[in-house]
């Protein structure tokens, strides 16, 4: 054990209250950066997925054909207007039930082809996708209708008009918003606790329940990550809407 081991070790005693466990325990310590990794995997892989849906959907809302418009907006409606959590309990417990099995390598154990995680993204995802897809809809609607015509008249189908053109202008002014929704989700990541995914708030509870004396700074380990979290987020998000930014178009 080093000086730097011993340090957290003596506080530990001389402050019960204040036990930095994580810090001189290497299986405590393999505990929260685990959960550390899962969160940071679970926050990616919504916030990729959410981004896509909303993309999908907006194109899909100004679509000629009824019935897609009417998915779309059903699809906006449920998920806005239901509680996350409440839905990922139901992903979870409702449909996968419904979910096919393989078996294990033992030859008897039967595993779901979507685990806990994966209905945690998906649940996820699909509820910042409901934001999303409204997000980018009001972009796209800020692109003059004149552009589209200009598109068009050069030959132009809907789909290239809106990757090409509508799309890249609309994305420009929806990157304020889109930041915002994201931000929230990887706040709401924490919700898959309720489903014992391995993240950082689950496992930052199973080390506390191990050693009460570890409550404290295990809570102000969250704060500082989360913090860091959003705020590499954040930046990240300013910075590309300023590479992207177009003098006088969307102000």
């Amino acid at each position: 054990m080093n000086g730097f081991e011993e340090f957290f070790v003596r506080l530990a005693e001389d402050s019960p209250r204040w036990n930095f466990v994580w810090l001189y325990d290497e299986r405590q310590a393999e505990r929260i950066l685990s959960g550390l990794w899962m969160t940071v995997k679970l926050s990616i892989a919504c916030v990729i997925l959410s981004v896509i849906i909303g993309i999908a959907g907006a194109w899909m809302q100004g679509a000629k054909n009824r019935v897609a418009r009417a998915i779309v907006q059903g699809y906006i409606q449920f998920f806005r207007n239901t509680p996350p959590l409440v839905q990922l309990l139901f992903f979870y417990f409702a449909l996968g039930q419904f979910t096919p099995v393989v078996t294990g390598p033992d030859g008897w154990t039967q595993i779901p082809v979507i685990s806990n995680v994966g209905w945690a993204i998906i649940s996820l995802s699909f509820f910042a996708g409901a934001f999303n897809v409204e997000i980018f809809r009001a972009g796209i609607e800020s692109v003059p209708y004149s552009t589209r015509e200009a598109a068009e008249s050069l030959g132009m189908t809907r789909t290239q008009t809106y990757t090409n053109v509508v799309f890249p202008l609309a994305l420009r002014v929806s990157i304020p918003a889109l930041s915002n929704n994201l931000i929230n989700l990887v706040k709401t990541t924490t919700q898959a606790f309720a489903i014992a995914v391995p993240e950082l708030l689950y496992e930052s509870v199973s080390v506390w329940n191990d050693f009460p004396s570890a409550q404290n700074p295990t809570m102000l380990l969250l704060f500082v990550v989360y913090i860091s979290l959003v705020g590499v987020l954040a930046f990240g998000m300013t910075s590309w809407e300023r590479k992207l930014r177009i003098p006088g178009y969307g102000e």
